[in-house]
């Protein structure tokens, strides 16, 4: 009997169903907790489709998942949406070469502006600017639909729940891998 879309979720042709998968883990390590896998690939696969959904929904704007990640820091540090490129490089785990190309880029779009502290003329300043909390305001409207749509087969309590789990779980990770917010240096 194959997988429902709702016991396996809804996969590309060559992506094996949850179940096939914890299966031929099972058959090549055999010590695998089959209930442990279905949760943690559950949560991998979500992840994914939560990041396409929402990169095409940021496209749609015309600004790239990297550039939302900036604009949602800069309003994360609340009015006036303002942060130095160092700080906001290490908010968002990138190098300061990586996060300077994007704060050019960005700018160039109007997203940001980048000026000199009036205090401290060494110091830059990378600002929010009106079109780049316009942007951040529709997407995040837009990941708000998305996100009720997501959810609408669980109760208010269920939601509480799941929350509250998830949570738990990312505390743990939080704990054991402190350094896992950001990207590995092998990556940049």
């Amino acid at each position: 009997m194959s997988d429902t879309p709702e016991q396996s979720g809804a996969r590309s042709p060559q992506e094996p169903s949850l179940d096939e998968q914890i299966a031929a883990y099972q058959r090549e390590f055999r010590d695998l907790d089959p209930q442990v896998e279905k949760v943690v690939s559950a949560l991998g696969r979500l992840n994914r489709r939560m990041n396409v959904a929402y990169g095409r929904q940021v496209a749609d704007l015309g600004i790239s998942n990297a550039e939302w990640e900036v604009l949602k820091t800069l309003v994360l540090a609340g009015a006036p949406y303002r942060l130095g490129p160092g700080e906001l490089a290490k908010r968002l785990g990138l190098t300061p070469a990586a996060m300077t190309h994007r704060i050019d880029r960005m700018a160039g779009e109007g997203l940001v502006t980048r000026d000199r502290d009036e205090n401290n003329r060494v110091r830059v300043i990378v600002e929010l600017t009106d079109e780049g909390r316009s942007k951040w305001l529709e997407a995040m409207r837009m990941a708000t639909d998305f996100e009720e749509e997501l959810l609408q087969d669980l109760s208010s309590e269920e939601r509480g729940l799941l929350g509250e789990m998830l949570i738990r779980l990312l505390r743990r990770v939080e704990h054991t891998q402190p350094d896992a917010g950001g990207r590995l240096t092998d990556l940049d």
